[in-house]
């Protein structure tokens, strides 16, 4: 959500300064460019070294720049219109009475006054002052300007007592800019299951029966449902990929039992389900408890077969909207409606193995699309995230067809 981002933060003279630095490192790890104005006074509690390094761009101080002749300086209008984003962290009582009254007696001041973008202030001082009716006045004022609070916790102060007036911690200011960039996304508020990967049916403690699907496609899924506002739960098998959006959380399975079950105990919640995962048709009917030593020319394993969880999701869908996948390698468009009405799918995405660059292990993929009414849309080879995006906008158009 904030990559790219360029962001802008403020830095004020109150102990609560030295949290900026976290707040720096989560910011330029979630792929933020983030340049740091520090007043004077917060130098004194957090390095601008440090905010440099860490930011990866030099602190700015003062209009003069400080290595260069007086004809040198630092521009606040070109730097306050650079910014997607301003954030004031933290923002003492003095700052925010100056704010809200226009007062611009140092940088930062002159940068808030002509910024162009949302600016984000979290205020930090003793509980008797955030208590203060002047303090209350200017929150109110600036909340009124359309700047956007950030509100101050309850907890231990540097004073020793405990009360509000805690700056809020990095995490929920980086999740304040999340947010306000969701709101206005298409699956703000929605939630969203994702099954990814194989399973894995084991034989005896060291084989398994399983399939080459690496859970790309379903971890492409995953982000890009993330980054258009919904909260994402990801089902998967065995796979060594990583979910790195903040609004993701990831359920580690190993066979399809296990699948079906996470599956079930989730769907009820959802509003949006995509079953992407390899599942395996069968599994051994008896696991051996030691490895099994090979004595035979051939040997024989008895299979049952595993319960269709997207069949039975299927069975159960009230108001959600399922979609399933079908691989196929012969009669793929045929295949793919009667799976898509027999197993009573909003949608299904046909890959055919007959496609070079598509289907398991690669970085791309080649898919047909196929709502409930038959309607057909097939899509040229493209990176899983390109056909990911394809996907869900193919299923927001289809919900509000």
């Amino acid at each position: 959500m904030l990559q790219g981002k360029n962001i802008l933060l403020g830095i004020t003279g109150g102990i609560a300064a030295y949290k900026t630095t976290f707040l720096v490192r989560i910011l330029i790890k979630a792929g933020a460019n983030v340049k740091v104005i520090l007043t004077e006074s917060a130098g004194s509690f957090v390095s601008s070294l440090t905010l440099a390094t860490l930011s990866k761009n030099p602190v700015i101080s003062s209009f003069v720049k400080e290595e260069s002749n007086t004809t040198d300086w630092n521009n606040h209008v070109e730097l306050g219109l650079w910014a997607d984003m301003m954030i004031i962290a933290p923002a003492t009582a003095n700052t925010l009475s100056k704010m809200a009254n226009g007062t611009c007696d140092n940088f930062l001041l002159a940068t808030y006054l002509s910024a162009k973008c949302p600016v984000f202030f979290a205020p930090a001082m003793d509980l008797d002052m955030y208590a203060h009716p002047t303090t209350k006045k200017s929150i109110d004022t600036l909340i009124s300007f359309g700047n956007l609070l950030i509100p101050a916790a309850h907890g231990e102060l540097a004073s020793g007592l405990v009360g509000e007036g805690r700056m809020a911690e990095p995490e929920e200011i980086v999740q304040s800019l999340v947010d306000h960039l969701s709101k206005d996304l298409p699956l703000t508020g929605k939630k969203v299951m994702i099954t990814a990967g194989p399973t894995y049916e084991a034989i005896d403690p060291v084989r398994f029966i399983g399939n080459h699907a690496s859970g790309k496609m379903g971890f492409a899924l995953a982000e890009e449902a993330a980054a258009q506002g919904a909260s994402v739960l990801l089902i998967t098998g065995p796979s060594a990929l990583e979910l790195e959006h903040t609004n993701t959380s990831l359920k580690r399975v190993t066979t399809a039992t296990e699948m079906f079950d996470e599956s079930h105990a989730h769907f009820a919640d959802m509003d949006y389900v995509i079953c992407a995962a390899a599942v395996a048709d069968y599994r051994p009917k008896e696991v051996a408890k030691e490895k099994i030593k090979k004595k035979d020319s051939a040997m024989v394993l008895d299979l049952v077969k595993n319960e269709d969880i997207l069949a039975s999701l299927g069975e159960i869908k009230k108001d959600q909207f399922l979609v399933g996948f079908a691989l196929e390698t012969e009669n793929e468009l045929e295949n793919a409606k009667k799976k898509l009405k027999s197993k009573n799918l909003d949608a299904i995405v046909l890959n055919s193995l007959k496609d070079e660059g598509a289907g398991f292990g690669g970085n791309t993929n080649k898919i047909t699309y196929i709502d409930k009414n038959n309607a057909i849309k097939t899509f040229e080879l493209k990176t899983k995230a390109e056909v990911a995006a394809d996907i869900w906008n193919e299923i927001l158009s289809t919900e509000h067809a």
